[in-house]
């Protein structure tokens, strides 16, 4: 089968897809698959990584401001939305996939709408329990939709939603806990945090973490994200501190709890260990999406969720106190999503398939 997988932005977009692909390459070794992204996104490195065909197309996001500033930026997005349409035109009759999967965020508009203009199938991977506005737009022309929350489906025009969950690495459960304290060299009994505020960061949880930390009642592995860079010098004496955490299984395994943002992809990995964890809602996404998740997954599991605006280093050592002295932890959720996904793949163009 050939495939394109589209999406990116942040890495909440651009790790289903990595995930996706890994799971097809180990089952059908003849598929072919290219990943078309943001020619200055996050996707271009992280696709490398994974080893997979890169092609990138001009796109921008819009601005919801109402600034000078934010319309000279839509300005250029609306040009851009130009451009991308006949670059990904380009790109899909060169490669001439059987099917596009989006994986979500504004790099995956035109490029999907140009794939149906051309009578291309196309199925999206929605991860959040309220769906981005792209998403929302293309749905009507989706021939699926899998959901990663199946409180998505209210929000959107396509009868054919599917609820898998959302598809991680399958390394996730491949380590112990005990392996992976010592791969990290954490070698005393105190307890181990895992914190970060999404690939790009946040300086207030940062702030707040680094107090924490300060206390030296934790082993501390925290990601202090892209846009944070200037902060590192407050962090250079904590060994498992940096930019971004590119061996997050190993992390996850090793720490007893997790603090982070409630993004979707980062709540199903969570599940999938059974690890408790502090839910830190960014409260600059649309629709005030991650809230919505955070709440809806501290229902399910072993969770407290802490508004940004409410959050002091007092208040999050007295929840992880509360959470590590919890007995009442949740068995870690079985995770198929990204086999249901090819599944329904090979059933929906089975000639293509080998």
């Amino acid at each position: 089968m050939r495939i394109i997988l589209v999406g990116g932005g942040t890495s909440g977009h651009i790790n289903p897809a990595l995930n996706i692909a890994e799971y097809i390459k180990s089952v059908d070794k003849n598929s072919e698959i290219l990943y078309v992204g943001s020619k200055s996104g996050m996707e271009v490195e992280l696709s490398k990584s994974a080893s997979l065909d890169f092609e990138g197309i001009t796109v921008s996001g819009f601005s919801r401001k109402c600034n000078l500033e934010s319309v000279k930026k839509n300005i250029i997005s609306i040009k851009n939305i130009i451009i991308s349409s006949f670059e990904s035109r380009k790109i899909l009759k060169r490669f001439n996939p059987d099917v596009c999967i989006g994986t979500g965020g504004y790099v995956m508009g035109s490029f999907l709408y140009s794939a149906y203009l051309l009578g291309i199938p196309f199925v999206i991977q929605e991860q959040n329990s309220i769906p981005g506005l792209t998403t929302k737009i293309l749905a009507r022309y989706a021939k699926s939709i899998f959901l990663g929350n199946e409180d998505a489906q209210k929000y959107l025009k396509n009868k054919n939603c599917i609820v898998t969950g959302n598809p991680i690495k399958s390394n996730f459960h491949s380590i112990s806990k005990e392996e992976a304290k010592r791969n990290l060299g954490i070698n005393n009994n105190l307890p181990v945090i895992l914190s970060f505020g999404g690939s790009l960061g946040s300086s207030v949880i940062n702030n707040i973490i680094l107090e924490v930390m300060n206390t030296k009642r934790y082993n501390h592995i925290h990601g202090y994200g892209k846009n944070n860079k200037d902060f590192k010098c407050n962090f250079n004496d904590y060994p498992l501190v940096k930019e971004y955490i590119d061996n997050m299984p190993e992390c996850m395994a090793a720490c007893d709890l997790i603090i982070c943002r409630s993004g979707a992809m980062t709540l199903s990995e969570l599940a999938t260990l059974g690890k408790p964890a502090i839910l830190i809602p960014s409260p600059n996404v649309t629709n005030n999406h991650q809230y919505h998740n955070a709440i809806s997954y501290s229902k399910k599991y072993t969770a407290s969720v802490i508004q940004e605006k409410d959050l002091t280093s007092q208040k999050l050592i007295s929840e992880i106190e509360n959470l590590l002295s919890c007995k009442n932890i949740i068995s870690p959720m079985i995770n198929n999503a990204c086999e249901q996904i090819w599944n329904n793949l090979v059933s929906s163009y089975p000639t293509t398939c080998s």
